[in-house]
């Protein structure tokens, strides 16, 4: 195997700060006592373990098991997934909430690492069955989130992938000038639910990989210049999802940006304006994404890197049993 490029090192740094900061403040993304509530903060308890637990599942299979950092991130998932009582509270949340599709996007990032619970997927698979659920109006990105998380459970709708990613921004092939801040989060996204978060890489059509191609390293380089973490850390996931990597010159020069915006802790901001490390750590609410999304790149980065040598693809031993 050659050695590990300079970029791929930086990654791996970024990689292993960001993990140990998500370790050390665990119990943040633990679901508070309103996560039942009907006028619960959905974005401030299930958001960030939904996140969380979509981060685990790719890293750990994007990580050897001999890798020091397999371990802890199953350790992690495995805690996120005691978090819903083993999937009980998503049983009640269907009760409460049968028509709200964020139980089931976060369920399905537990499902998607074999961990299950089926008297929810089978009060949710007759929901989604319904027409109010089919016939919802929703953006095209968030479709075809709710799509992939349906497949999950065994529920296949009449309404196909590629029609519902006509629809996107990305899907559309627009102008690269009209890119900003909403269609890049909407791209991203699109490019996630389509490779199932780093494990499909061929699930991206080819002309949206030739797209991307052309002006990724555009877009990541005028969000890296504004400051804008978060975001760009999940363009660096994008890249590491097309078969051709950022050439070496913008992906160090990326990855020394995001390194060099961290906190001593290992946290990233999601924005803040190019410049030294903050003194500071940012507090939990504007850091835990845009930290998890570091880590997510990198994960990406370094299998990249690790399948272009040939060594290996992702490693999909048995999470259930693991973590059961």
């Amino acid at each position: 195997m050659r050695e590990m490029c300079a970029h791929v090192r930086t990654a791996r740094r970024v990689q292993e700060d960001a993990l140990a900061w998500v370790s050390a403040h665990r119990e943040d993304f633990a679901l508070g006592a309103d996560a039942l509530a009907p006028d619960g903060a959905v974005n401030g308890s299930w958001k960030p373990l939904g996140e969380l637990a979509l981060v685990c599942v790719s890293v750990s299979r994007s990580t050897p098991p001999s890798d020091p950092l397999h371990a802890p991130v199953r350790d992690l998932l495995a805690h996120a997934w005691r978090q819903t009582g083993q999937g009980e509270l998503f049983a009640r949340l269907q009760r409460f909430e049968p028509f709200a599709t964020y139980p089931l996007e976060v369920y399905a990032a537990f499902a998607s690492a074999g961990l299950r619970h089926a008297d929810y997927e089978a009060a949710a698979a007759t929901v989604a069955r319904a027409r109010g659920w089919r016939l919802a109006e929703q953006d095209p990105t968030r479709r075809l989130g709710v799509l992939a998380a349906e497949r999950r459970i065994g529920v296949h709708r009449p309404e196909d992938v590629p029609e519902a990613l006509d629809r996107t921004w990305l899907g559309g092939l627009p102008e690269p000038w009209t890119f900003e801040r909403f269609s890049g989060y909407a791209l991203t996204h699109v490019v996630f639910h389509l490779t199932d978060w780093g494990r499909d890489p061929d699930g991206v059509p080819a002309d949206l990989r030739t797209y991307l191609a052309d002006w990724l390293p555009a877009w990541l380089d005028t969000c890296l210049e504004a400051g804008m973490w978060d975001l760009g850390c999940e363009l660096l996931a994008v890249a590491a999802n097309l078969p051709q990597p950022l050439d070496p010159v913008s992906a160090s020069d990326a990855w020394n940006r995001i390194a060099a915006a961290r906190h001593a802790t290992g946290a990233l901001p999601e924005e803040r304006p190019p410049g030294p490390a903050p003194e500071s750590e940012p507090d939990f609410a504007h850091c835990y994404h845009s930290t998890l999304m570091a880590a997510f790149a990198a994960a990406l980065t370094v299998a990249q890197h690790r399948a272009d040598d040939r060594m290996t693809g992702p490693y999909d031993d048995d999470l259930e049993g693991a973590l059961r």
